[in-house]
């Protein structure tokens, strides 16, 4: 039975807010310990810890937030979807309301997936910072029109010095976002290989490359103005230039709560890039 919970809602959207409100005052009726507020604001120290659920509610922002805040503890994710089909989120609030007494139950299968861990060594900082993403870590320039200069070894193993507007290192759960936009392959999600995408490389391998699941991709990054590590698109990391980066498979996952079984990956990706390509604003 679940006992306390978690409910984020973004912080743009008052219909999410609202639902968020409501939703809390339905655990609270059952007895169930809960804090709503927006995902972008510091929880009381502990309050993470003791959850045993995450509910997101707005898009997939919020869900990759959320994904961030629960490390190292893999709490249980459900993504409910505020009126535009999201990659990360398959409940709307109607399918929230028929399942609640599933969830208040702990009724529900558990889908995890891998993250990417970046290792940022940059000679500013007396101790390198270690950063995980759900969907991507990217290396981009810093200033408009400067490219940067990415040295790149997997493995080990030197693969290219790339002139480029930067380096996507993209989960199976990121091959849809930036990476997708950015020419590279779509992989299912519960798969476990990373996936490599320069962007805009000139005169160098400009393809992606899907990498094992074991291997450590290390980039050397020099520009005259710097450049920017950015993870899930949400925190941007200015560093200069000589940061050397090493990315992995993270040692933490995400979990994310399902109620329906598994279905074709491929019919529901249709669904959602038809959706995507006609709507007038696309947000992730």
């Amino acid at each position: 039975m679940l006992k306390r919970a978690i409910i984020f809602h973004h912080p743009a959207s008052e219909g999410a807010a609202v639902f968020a409100q409501q939703l809390g005052r339905e655990f609270q009726r059952s007895g169930i310990h809960n804090i709503v507020g927006d995902a972008w604001v510091e929880l009381p120290e502990g309050e993470v810890e003791q959850a045993n659920l995450i509910v997101c509610i707005g898009g997939d922002g919020t869900v990759l937030r959320a994904a961030r805040v629960t490390i190292p503890h893999a709490i249980p994710i459900l993504g409910v979807n505020m009126g535009r089909l999201g990659f990360l989120t398959d409940m709307s609030p109607r399918d929230c309301f028929n399942h609640v007494e599933r969830i208040m139950a702990e009724d529900w299968r558990i889908e995890e997936r891998m993250m990417v861990r970046a290792l940022v060594a940059d000679g500013d900082r007396s101790e390198p910072a270690v950063y995980h993403g759900l969907n991507d870590i990217v290396i981009s320039r810093r200033a408009p029109g400067r490219p940067v200069y990415v040295d790149v070894r997997i493995d080990r193993a030197h693969l290219a010095l790339y002139r480029c507007d930067g380096i996507i290192v993209s989960t199976p759960t990121g091959s849809t976002g930036y990476s997708l936009s950015a020419g590279g392959p779509i992989l299912s999600p519960t798969e476990h290989h990373l996936v490599m995408t320069p962007v805009a490389a000139h005169l160098a391998l400009g393809r992606s490359l899907v990498l094992q699941p074991e291997s450590v991709v290390e980039l050397k990054v020099t520009s005259d103005a710097g450049a920017i590590i950015s993870v899930d698109g949400q925190d941007d990391v200015p560093v200069s230039s000589g940061v050397a980066v090493t990315l992995q498979v993270s040692e933490h996952v995400t979990r994310f709560v399902r109620f329906r079984e598994p279905s074709s990956f491929y019919g529901e990706l249709a669904e959602k890039l038809e959706f995507q390509m006609s709507s007038p604003i696309i947000r992730r």
